[in-house]
């Protein structure tokens, strides 16, 4: 387990705020969004954070509070680094233990689901306004138990729920005017055939899925957990699966037209198959490369993949074509080049669990939480042909409280903030663009048993309809274009790469220059002092 070490810092709320614009009943977000707080900030971007309310439904064990409201809205100001508290809602016996969180890409909506062992997860839409006001635009069963993923598709026509304690993934139509849900779940995948659990939840005898000693992972491996589902951004019709029971990566052919996961075509390890459990958690792409990252929560390490993006594209025409898609079966797309660990060598790997994995909009790091370390480690990406996409540690640096279950960047990528769910707090750091470093702001609050962050920049305008490449800054960060991703897979470097490689060794050159002129400097100071 985690040691229990305590590191609660003293928290503030600002309050006294100020509504300039209130929620209309005929939009999900009001015309004028424009609103001032005591802080002068007019910023939209809120932050919207979820917590544990019911222990005992839980697979796993927080040690914090158990939450009377499971819902806290704040708004960010990027002037500071600092959180005022707009809403406080989520009633523990209806939202209980929301423990994923979707913002829509167009649209002011956000998706949240329940975290339930007993019952099936349940998946709540928000409208969202810009002075933190919600209201419930639709409800819908997520089809299993322990929801903890949701993932809109490529064209936001369907969102997929992944249930974690029986491995079930569900795909639910949407509305892509409103982001409203259009009816229920129209189709069910299930990796374990329809077969009952093998072990039992935590209250009845089965383990608590905190701990990472030998018992408890012998239980957690026993049956198919499903983490994540990740659709691949190039055409969006493979979909990854990492699989924490199983040490496996699934692929998937999801028919994004039907909105139905129609055949595993391949599954692979999700390290380097030491004959120790990995326990793969979160599945990410690098924004231009041709690269995926897997964390792995039990192994304490991320596995970085390249991914073959020809065959991607070639499984798509396929389909497409309405041939048969036998001849993928077995032929991955994606190959492992690199494992890394995410704590200190020194450091017992069984006082440790991964959290999450997140890689910068810039493509320059990867940064992991760890549950156990209370820590985020730092990752540094190399650009350089024959190795682009492998990782470099830059450190380690304390999250200022326990089991930093998950963290958000805001939208510029500056600030991050961190989830401690054991210790009941969130804490603002500040992202070092150059270096990767991490400096505390001193900005901290009080939430209980925090367990998701989710960073949502308000839209200006709710537009509906289908996503295509190049139609706004955000999707071109968020989804790579094809064609770059081939000639990247043929070490052909684009002019953009050039570009962004060239733009972060100016950084660099720049970081380097200034700290040589204080050294400088301080060398002519001594000089003349001994003078």
């Amino acid at each position: 387990m985690a040691p229990n070490v305590s590191t609660r810092m003293p928290s503030h709320i600002p309050s006294m705020i100020t509504r300039v614009s209130t929620l209309s009943e005929a939009s999900p977000v009001a015309e004028d969004s424009v609103w001032t707080d005591e802080m002068g900030a007019a910023s939209d971007q809120l932050f919207f954070v979820t917590s544990y309310s019911d222990f005992e439904k839980l697979a796993h064990g927080p040690r914090g509070t158990e939450a009377k409201h499971s819902i806290y809205v704040y708004r960010f100001h990027p002037s500071d680094g600092s959180l005022v508290l707009l809403n406080v809602f989520g009633d523990p016996n209806e939202v209980t233990n929301p423990a994923f969180t979707r913002f829509h890409p167009k649209l002011n909506v956000v998706y949240t689901c329940t975290e339930d062992i007993e019952n099936n997860g349940q998946i709540f839409a928000y409208a969202l306004a810009a002075n933190g006001e919600t209201r419930q635009i639709g409800k819908v069963d997520a089809g299993g138990t322990s929801t903890c993923y949701l993932e809109l598709d490529k064209n936001q026509k369907n969102l997929i729920a992944v249930n974690y304690w029986d491995s079930t993934l569900s795909v639910i139509p949407l509305s892509t005017k409103t982001g409203t849900f259009t009816g229920p779940i129209k189709s069910m995948y299930d990796p374990k055939g329809g077969k009952k659990m093998c072990t039992s939840a935590k209250k009845d005898g089965g383990a608590n899925h905190s701990c990472n000693d030998q018992s408890t992972i012998r239980q957690r491996q026993a049956d198919p957990h499903s983490h994540a589902l990740v659709i691949d951004p190039y055409v969006g019709n493979i979909a990854y699966v990492p699989d924490l029971g199983k040490d496996l990566i699934r692929e998937f052919y999801y028919d994004k037209v039907a909105g139905k996961i129609e055949i595993e075509l391949n599954s692979m390890p999700s390290g380097l198959c030491t004959g120790m459990p990995d326990g793969p958690r979160y599945f990410q792409f690098h924004p231009i490369y041709g690269i995926a990252y897997v964390v792995n929560e039990l192994s304490s390490t991320v596995a970085v993949f390249s991914v073959n993006v020809p065959l991607i594209q070639e499984i798509a025409e396929a389909a497409k074509k309405m041939e048969c898609m036998d001849r993928f079966k077995g032929r991955s797309t994606l190959t492992l080049i690199q494992s890394i660990k995410t704590i200190p060598a020194a450091f017992p790997a069984a006082m440790n669990t991964c959290g999450r994995i997140a890689v910068h909009r810039s493509g320059g790091f990867v940064i992991v939480s760890n549950r156990g370390h209370q820590s985020l480690a730092i990752f540094k990406i190399n650009h350089r042909r024959g190795s682009r996409g492998e990782l470099k540690a830059v450190g380690y640096f304390h999250t200022r409280g326990e089991t930093p279950r998950h963290f958000k960047f805001d939208s510029s990528g500056q600030y991050l903030i961190v989830a401690n769910q054991d210790s009941d707090s969130i804490a603002v750091f500040k992202f070092n663009l150059s270096s990767g470093d991490l400096m505390y702001t001193g900005n901290e609050y009080h939430v209980p048993s925090p367990n998701f962050v989710c960073c949502c920049p308000i839209h200006d305008d709710d537009v509906g309809g289908e996503f295509t490449f190049g139609e706004t800054e955000k999707v071109n960060e968020s989804h790579v274009n094809s064609e770059i991703a081939v000639v990247l897979e043929e070490n052909k470097v684009s002019d953009e790469m050039k570009s962004r490689d060239l733009e972060a060794e100016l950084t660099s050159a720049r970081s380097e220059i200034t700290e040589l002129r204080k050294m400088l400097s301080s060398f002519s100071r001594g000089n003349s002092a001994v003078e």
